[in-house]
């Protein structure tokens, strides 16, 4: 275990540089347009296909998503004792989230700790922010997954309902006491001090709410995608969309050498929507999901550069 604190501190010095910044940047945002552009005659086909109203909805419902998910990442670093500004968090969070285009998970926690230390925030608590989101998320994503059975069992059919059986160990994580002597153990692993604040239940709860708000929004984005490629208006689809998407992701987290889960998402996205959907309306649905998130990210990465000053 010694040797993780060289490998550390050897990471973030490289990510101090502002010329290791600048070229991760560039390289994650390459990496995020390559995605879009290499099916470029796909994205064409399937957004002729679209109707637009259903399309611009959906790209509202996916922008609502992704802000979102960085206030339960805001809500988490303000339990752990760092209240930001929206701005700033909204630099932070939003800009290191491009780095999960890059192959390898841990990515947007390194650089979204370097970029809080910009606005006085230390290291280890944005990195601890980050790897606490990343847990609530999975957790949410199945509580949704389960909300969703009663009206569409299938949900959790085609071979994913293993993914279930992680809601009891992550409730336990989850736990301040748990959660708290988890971090403080891997920092001294690292060679860093202790976080000096835990989370809270009530901090939690709030990052949860949060969390399952971003959660109906990316249903929301499948749902409006699917029923303008002919899926029925009606609630069990909406069910289906917003419980499918959910559980599609926490498989896609599973795959962590997936830059962005891309592959492992969609396979199983396409299987949970076959039931609503035929096979040239799968492929277009996850498609256009896959590049409508991309571009996204993209869109709020650049924002937050332009509106997000660090303290100095």
């Amino acid at each position: 275990m010694t040797g993780l604190a060289p490998l550390a501190r050897r990471g973030l010095g490289a990510a101090q540089s502002t010329v290791a910044r600048i070229v991760f940047v560039v390289v994650a945002v390459g990496l995020a347009v390559w995605a879009i552009a290499s099916r470029r005659d796909q994205v064409v086909d399937a957004l002729l296909r679209m109707q637009g109203r259903w399309l611009l909805v959906a790209a509202l419902a996916t922008l609502a998503n992704l802000i979102f998910t960085g206030m339960a990442w805001r809500a988490v670093l303000t339990d752990l004792g760092s209240r930001l500004p929206l701005a700033g968090a909204g630099r932070i969070f939003f800009v290191g989230q491009i780095g999960k285009y890059v192959p390898g998970s841990l990515w947007p926690v390194v650089v979204q700790a370097e970029l809080g230390r910009d606005h006085g925030v230390a290291r280890r608590r944005s990195a601890a922010a980050t790897l606490v989101l990343i847990l609530l998320s999975a957790f949410s994503a199945l509580v949704v997954v389960l909300g969703s059975l009663p009206f569409v069992p299938l949900t959790a059919g085609n071979g994913f309902g293993w993914t279930l059986l992680l809601v009891l160990p992550l409730v336990v994580l989850l736990h301040p006491r748990v959660l708290g002597r988890t971090l403080d153990r891997v920092l001294r692993m690292i060679g860093r001090p202790p976080l000096g604040e835990w989370t809270s239940l009530s901090g939690t709860a709030t990052a949860l709410a949060w969390a399952l708000a971003s959660w109906a929004c990316a249903g929301l984005q499948i749902f409006c995608l699917s029923i303008s490629m002919g899926a029925p208006r009606a609630w069990d689809t909406l069910a289906l969309s917003i419980g499918g998407y959910a559980l599609a992701w926490a498989v896609g987290l599973v795959v962590v050498f997936a830059p962005a889960g891309a592959g492992a998402r969609e396979l199983a996205l396409a299987a949970i929507l076959a039931p609503v959907l035929d096979d040239g309306a799968v492929v277009v649905v996850v498609l256009l999901s896959r590049v409508l998130f991309t571009g996204s990210d993209l869109a709020l990465a650049g924002l937050g550069l332009l509106i997000g000053k660090p303290r100095r």
